[in-house]
Order: structure tokens, then C-alpha cells, then sequence
């Protein structure tokens, strides 16, 4: 399965545009993971726990919505976005949306 964040894929013709397909995950960060990351932003550098949870939900979303186009006899997903929100403290929202597509 291609999946691009352009609207078109070089070199292959679009025979279909099948639909509209996304994937949500909400996750939750434990007290620990939280307590850690705090102090690694008060003393500075890079938090690795929640970089490692934000690329965790960004797979586990692409990984939803391409099955969704796959059902739909898609073969790309074009025009990907992602969004990241928080809904609350230690409640995180991926959200990724795309085209599904049946490309030559």
C-alpha cells in the first residue's frame, strides 16, 4: 500500500478515487511516563517517552486508515494528513486522513 502525503503519485496513473478513510487512536500516558517527561522539560533536552508514544499513535493511525482503504480495494492513500491533540492531561489524539485511491 502507497501512502502519501501528495495529492498525486509520480509515474502512476489514478484509475479510482474510492473514498475518504482515517484512522483514530486515543492513548493514555501513565503517571510515570508523565512525572518523567516533566522533569526532563524543566531541565531541558528532548522528551524520548512521549516521542516514542507519538510515533507509536502515529503508526498505529496510518496503520487503521490504510486498512480501512484496503477494504475498500484501494492499492494507495493519497493526500495524507496527521493530527495530534490532547484531550486531557495525559490523553493523546492521532488522527490520520487521506484519499483512498486505485492507482495502474
Amino acid at each position: 500500500m502507497i501512502v502519501t502525503t501528495t495529492s498525486t503519485l509520480q509515474g502512476k496513473e489514478i484509475e479510482a478515487y474510492l473514498d475518504i478513510v482515517s484512522g483514530e487512536v486515543i492513548m493514555g500516558a501513565n503517571v510515570v511516563r508523565d512525572f518523567l517527561a516533566g522533569i526532563t522539560d524543566i531541565i531541558g533536552g528532548r522528551s524520548g517517552t512521549y516521542e516514542s508514544k507519538l510515533a507509536e499513535g502515529r503508526e498505529m493511525a496510518i496503520r487503521e486508515m490504510t486498512e480501512k482503504a484496503r477494504t475498500l480495494g484501494a492499492n494507495a492513500v493519497i493526500g495524507v494528513d496527521l493530527d495530534f491533540e490532547t484531550l486531557r492531561e495525559g490523553m493523546m489524539m492521532v488522527i490520520a486522513t487521506g484519499t483512498a485511491v486505485r492507482v495502474k
